[in-house]
């Protein structure tokens, strides 16, 4: 307590966090030795059902084989502060939902307080506070969360099946197959007209299996293997290679049904569906974090340390009552030219989860299905990417024509523009936080542009749109010098989109 109390009255900004894992850029957190003298609680409390976990924490298969928290999003590696700081999930419209934060019981939160309190104040939030419900997505501007307690209850089972289905009558099925299935999610491959659906359920807690989920992507892999597949991208981008993107696509998708995106029956073997299992083992995965000391031999394939993916994530949620007309006009702007959306398939498609409405002031809205949209990028922010006016057309119809959220942790400026006006409660956590941080401490200008208290989320100049740091309004936001120039959406007319045109000489 002493570091922050010490920082707080020569108004020095500070962040405290974890290692930076999943969070994008503009939200990886310092790491600073504030509260370092604190103590890192775990306690499990099974008469009231409750975990208080230290915010340091990672929520890594959280739970015991006798309870376990209902919800955590799919990779293991986010921190508890993290999940909490941008709002993470899992898929369910069942309950309480799949978001953390609509778990939580009670929160310690440790801000910048008066001299006569030793410029700290530690507040403690239970239910029926209404500043829990700016503080459970907080983008980490309140303060610090220090201690967070979650609701737990008996562990389970459950049964998961995937089934490929054709997209014809996806629309129509988004809206109601979260309904019937708890832990429902779909998998999207636009280009080659398939989906993925996630078949699964709780089921009685002695129905025989004892099934992992150990995602592939998430897993160790050699480096030379990752550098290679991050040559022959660059190198597709470079010769404008489509067939090549589609033909690695389809090759990627393959290869993870074949191996059961990381299902196994037994820890080992796959010997087919449905896997059972408890519920700890199911819903995340992560084990490239335990990477052996090999000399990066072996590595996550997004370490930076290594050649290996470098990409943009597009990240939001639409209500499930537009969800058809958007899968609709995507369906449409791909039939357009059905080799554009082969980028995404290298990425293994496009993820979708199903959220619920929260009280969280920065929470979903109403139920919603979130999209996840992950895409090559270059290492040059001053390069196009192949198809990218496709992209771009897809993040702009989301998020203006059919005002999407965002994903706090993972997104470009764009998805930012005008966000906190899409919250009811926008206005009521602004007042929470000039309370609890009135100087700003935990602020940075990064935060301010995404909460609308400064200008400058977008950027105007030569090739910011690349960047998606504007939405181009003239061919100098793109770049012209390479055949890229701003034009009209194709089926979003008012979008305005960064379009490779074939130009002599270029």
């Amino acid at each position: 307590m002493h570091s922050l109390s010490s920082a707080l009255p020569i108004n020095l900004h500070t962040s405290p966090g974890p290692d930076p894992v999943h969070l994008t850029p503009q939200h990886q957190l310092h790491r600073h030795q504030l509260l370092r003298h604190l103590p890192r609680p775990v306690h499990v409390s099974r008469i009231q059902r409750r975990i208080s976990r230290h915010r340091g924490r990672t929520h890594r298969r959280r739970g015991q084989r006798h309870e376990g928290p209902t919800e955590a999003p799919y990779w293991w590696g986010l921190t508890v502060g993290g999940m909490l700081g941008t709002g993470a999930h899992g898929s369910s419209l069942w309950g309480e939902g799949s978001a953390v934060h609509d778990y939580v019981a009670e929160m310690t939160v440790v801000s910048p307080g008066a001299a006569e309190e030793g410029f700290v104040k530690v507040r403690t939030l239970k239910e029926g506070d209404g500043e829990l419900n700016a503080a459970k997505v907080s983008l980490g501007v309140l303060g610090v969360i220090y201690k967070v307690t979650l609701k737990l209850q008996p562990m389970f089972k459950r049964s998961v099946t995937y089934v490929i289905r054709n997209d014809t009558n996806f629309g129509d099925e988004t809206t109601t197959f979260g309904l019937q299935h708890e832990f429902a999610d779909f998998t999207w491959y636009p280009s080659q007209r398939q989906v993925i659906y996630r078949i699964d359920d709780r089921v009685p807690s002695n129905t025989s299996g004892n099934g992992l989920y150990d995602y592939f992507p998430f897993r160790s892999t050699p480096s030379l293997l990752l550098a290679g597949v991050r040559i022959a991208e660059e190198a597709q981008e470079y010769l404008k290679h489509a067939d090549g993107k589609c033909a690695g696509g389809k090759l990627t998708t393959a290869t993870l049904r074949a191996t059961s995106f990381g299902l196994t029956n037994n820890d080992y073997i796959f010997t087919g569906y449905p896997v059972v299992g408890y519920h700890n083992r199911l819903q995340s995965s992560g084990t490239c974090l335990d990477s052996p000391n090999d000399g990066l031999i072996t590595a996550c394939p997004w370490d930076s340390r290594i050649r290996g993916e470098f990409f943009h994530q597009t990240t939001f949620s639409l209500d499930l009552s537009v969800t058809k007309n958007f899968v609709r006009d995507v369906q449409t702007l791909v039939a357009l030219d059905p080799e554009s959306l082969c980028v995404l398939d290298l990425y293994n498609g496009i993820l979708m989860r199903y959220v619920t409405g929260s009280s969280a002031y920065l929470g979903k809205q109403g139920d919603a299905l979130d999209f996840d949209i992950t895409y090559y990028r270059s290492e040059d922010p001053k390069a196009p990417r192949m198809f990218e006016d496709v992209l771009e057309e897809i993040e702009q119809m989301a998020v203006f024509k059919y005002g999407a959220l965002p994903h706090w942790g993972k997104n470009r400026n764009v998805a930012f523009a005008g966000a906190i006006a899409r919250y009811e409660n926008g206005a009521e956590f602004l007042k929470v936080k000039e309370e609890y941080d009135p100087l700003g401490l935990f602020s940075s200008e990064w935060t301010d542009q995404v909460l609308g208290l400064r200008d400058g989320l977008t950027v105007l100049g030569e090739g910011c749109a690349l960047e998606g740091l504007c939405v181009c309004s003239e061919d100098s936001h793109c770049a012209p010098e390479e055949g890229y120039f701003c034009r009209s959406g194709k089926v979003y007319k008012e979008a305005r989109v960064c379009r490779y045109e074939e130009v002599s000489g270029v």
